[in-house]
């Protein structure tokens, strides 16, 4: 049996990316993930044999580490998020330590002082890992490590532990692996306390080729492979999407554990899955909304955001997000209850900006107004976004005049035009009928002038065949949607 990567303490490896070879086949251990149970060599490319899921079942003992650099926002607690995001991974929080610096060390992100007072916490609380609010470089964590003599995980490798665990389909457990491998790539020689060289076999560059260098090679293949399938599988999704143009679309955004998925099930009656926990939805829910007053909508729920979301990860999750893209209107759902709200927010717009799609219309939903004891907090967040809905999703407080909204919203998408044809186009009637709503027809000898409201976007799908449109001569002027676009709601906190 070949050389095997460090095991570690004992307990659940938070984060580690592993890469070992055993008998002849490279297995890529993604601790907590949805990863290739084997990557068998087959003429010198690898395939995908199996996929496991590996459970947790310890709580490690983890010691929380922030530096609040200027550009940080001010937080009456700032390792509170993160706390949240150690628990949902599993851990059990011992101990917390928060230095003000300027700038991050080179060398270990903390000054050298606080690396030995973290020494001695870790030491008095028998800590098993030490988590960072921030993101460090491969040679920072190796140093850390060396120093304090447990592992440490930042901010983005516990985010993609998360979502490895909440991975529950195809296309998210192949999104996760994709982040956490583009992750691991830069730091393989920190994983592995060997660089021991190999026999090689067939197939391979030859022998004296050590194993760091054929780790890499296998990792870079396996991103590469997946990049590809999750290239396909968003072109198939954008595919579905287009199939669905004849419904208008809504979709739910919004920063984690804002309950998103909660006021989908308040609006559809679909019955998902709601949890008061972090990332708790990955997968994209398509439900019909029917929605008062209008009709049917369908209407999505997506992943939920966070600070700092790795930018690796939100590419991996771009097949998921298709519907947020393609969708007519986003309702940014909002925790009112959360003291951390504008940052949020702010957090949120910073992610549609990344997607490209932070100038779509959008709806500000300032969702758990029940939590919030008093005015003063509500009022202030109207006062910043004047046309934000409060509702609560669980105790279906203002969802009238949030349906009434979405309505007014979707309207700017719809025209009222007359359109004349010739009165055998029996084919341009049905379609008017199937994708609007036929409110007059009167007929002059062989032509026929339909007055009809329908979608802007099936007005370039009626030209020809002596058909002419033209704005509806009698139509009242439309009110303009009072809404933002995502751009002017979700603008950054200053």
């Amino acid at each position: 049996m070949g050389p095997t990567p460090a095991a570690g303490r004992a307990g659940r490896t938070l984060g580690r990316a592993a890469l070992s070879l055993a008998n002849g086949e490279y297995t890529i251990v993604l601790p907590g993930a949805l990863a290739p149970e084997c990557l068998n060599q087959r003429r010198g490319a690898y395939r995908v044999t199996e996929l496991k899921r590996t459970e947790s079942v310890a709580h490690e003992a983890a010691i929380l580490v922030g530096v609040l650099l200027p550009d940080r926002p001010k937080q009456e607690e700032p390792l509170e998020e993160l706390e949240g995001l150690a628990t949902t991974a599993g851990a059990r929080v011992v101990g917390r330590l928060v230095q003000r610096r300027e700038a991050p060390d080179k060398t270990a992100y903390l000054g050298s002082g606080k690396v030995s007072e973290l020494r001695l916490a870790v030491e008095a609380a028998d800590a098993d890992v030490v988590i960072f609010d921030n993101d460090l470089s491969p040679a920072q964590t190796r140093n850390l490590e060396k120093a304090i003599g447990v592992k440490v995980l930042d901010r983005t490798e516990l985010i993609l532990d998360i979502f490895a665990g909440r991975a529950q389909t195809h296309e998210a457990r192949l999104a996760v692996e994709l982040a956490q491998l583009q992750y691991a790539l830069p730091r393989l020689k920190r994983m592995w306390t060997h660089l021991s060289r190999l026999k090689m076999g067939i197939g391979m560059r030859g022998p004296g080729e050590k194993q760091l260098e054929v780790d890499r090679r296998l990792v870079e293949k396996r991103i590469h492979d997946l990049s590809d399938e999750l290239d396909e599988i968003q072109r198939r999704k954008q595919r579905q999407v287009a199939g669905r143009r004849d419904h208008m679309t809504v979709s739910l955004v919004g920063y984690t554990n804002a309950g998103k998925s909660t006021l989908m099930n308040a609006l559809t009656g679909a019955g998902v899955l709601a949890e008061d926990k972090l990332f708790a939805t990955l997968d994209t829910r398509t439900r019909r909304w029917q929605l008062p007053g209008w009709g049917p909508v369908l209407l999505s729920d997506t992943v939920g955001f966070i600070r700092d979301l790795p930018h690796h990860l939100v590419a991996s999750f771009r097949a998921t997000l298709e519907e947020t893209k393609q969708a007519n209107l986003l309702l940014h759902v909002a925790d009112a209850a959360s003291p951390a709200v504008f940052e949020q927010i702010s957090a949120v717009y910073g992610v549609l900006q990344e997607l490209g799609i932070e100038e779509k219309d959008a709806l500000l939903v300032l969702n758990k107004i029940d939590l919030v004891a008093d005015h003063g907090p509500i009022d202030r967040l109207l006062a910043r976004y004047p046309n934000a809905i409060p509702v609560s999703a669980r105790s279906r407080q203002g969802m009238d005049a949030l349906a009434r909204t979405v309505s007014g919203a979707l309207s700017r998408h719809f025209v009222e035009v007359d359109i004349e044809a010739g009165v055998e186009n029996g084919r341009l009637v049905a379609y008017l009928a199937a994708h609007g709503e036929i409110h007059d027809k009167q007929y002059h000898e062989n032509r026929v002038t339909i007055h009809c409201r329908l979608p802007r976007k099936f007005l370039d799908a009626l030209g020809g065949d002596g058909v002419i449109v033209r704005p509806h001569r009698e139509a009242a002027a439309i009110a303009p949607f009072a809404g933002p676009s995502a751009g002017e709601a979700m603008e950054d906190v200053a």
